[in-house]
């Protein structure tokens, strides 16, 4: 592990900066509904806080204190704002004159944009395509598929938090500032929530295999339902299912109690023959 040195006033190495990474893995760990996030946030940036302030205790247990702090965010992103934080607590060291209190004021301010945009990317895009793929090797039988979906999935999760760490400790603030004042933010999260719209539609066309085998006849001319149900729409009754989940959802329906009622409503429909399993 290269011991390459990012800040030599502090003697904070890139060693420490793993270290960060790695504990930012912990966010979630000790997560409770009073601080949420803020133990595995300070225990993240200890090894900074410790070499920052290491010649001043009482300053070193404010740094605690002050990252102690509720704080909540999509975790991918997280290390982003720890490279802030630290680069911030440098400057508190350093400026006698510095406000403190504006360190958390910017951990604050970024909770919301940054999980808007690390909700639409890691939980809309990057996981449901994951799944998606890994859910086709599944089905082929294909034993490294739970592999392939966890690799899809965390490749960029690790990237995300390895360079947002490092970028946020040498620039973040200024590149979150000139993102807001442009605009370029808001264009950023809408398009992502299309792409985010677009990966779920095609997962529910290429993964939820409902078909009707209902068929009759009409003076002598067969007649299949699902023949007319595609003409309508391609893919309608998955459609329509997700769509009755989705709003059980909305409505807070426990998610037991909506899986209870796919059994045994798929049950009743496919004794009576109305709906099957595609191929």
């Amino acid at each position: 592990m290269s011991n390459q040195i990012i800040s030599a006033e502090n003697n904070i190495t890139r060693k420490d900066f793993w270290k960060t990474f790695w504990r930012s893995f912990t966010l979630l760990n000790s997560f409770n509904f009073e601080r949420m996030e803020g133990l595995g946030y300070l225990y993240a940036i200890m090894p900074e806080l410790k070499k920052i302030y290491k010649d001043d205790e009482e300053k070193l247990k404010a740094a605690y204190h002050r990252h102690l702090e509720a704080f909540n965010m999509t975790i991918a992103p997280a290390p982003f704002v720890m490279g802030i934080s630290i680069a911030m607590e440098e400057q508190a060291k350093d400026d006698p004159d510095f406000d403190t209190s504006s360190i958390n004021a910017v951990k604050v301010s970024l909770m919301g944009p940054l999980s808007g945009i690390g909700d639409t990317f890691f939980w809309g895009i990057f996981r449901v395509i994951a799944c998606s793929i890994g859910v086709s090797f599944a089905k082929q039988g294909n034993v490294l598929a739970p592999f392939i979906m966890l690799f899809l999935f965390n490749t960029p999760a690790f990237l995300t938090r390895w360079y947002g760490l490092n970028l946020g400790y040498r620039s973040g603030s200024k590149i979150l500032d000139e993102f807001q004042k442009s605009g370029k933010m808001q264009l950023f999260t809408y398009c992502a929530g299309i792409v985010g719209v677009m990966a779920v539609g095609c997962m529910v066309a290429s993964q939820i295999n409902i078909v009707s085998p209902l068929a009759f006849s009409i003076a002598g001319q067969k007649i299949i339902i699902q023949d007319y149900l595609d003409q309508i729409m391609p893919k309608l009754l998955p459609l329509l299912v997700t769509v009755g989940v989705y709003a059980a959802i909305k409505k807070h329906i426990n998610v037991t109690k909506i899986i209870a009622s796919i059994v045994v409503i798929g049950f009743i429909l496919g004794v009576f023959g109305i709906v099957g399993m595609g191929a």
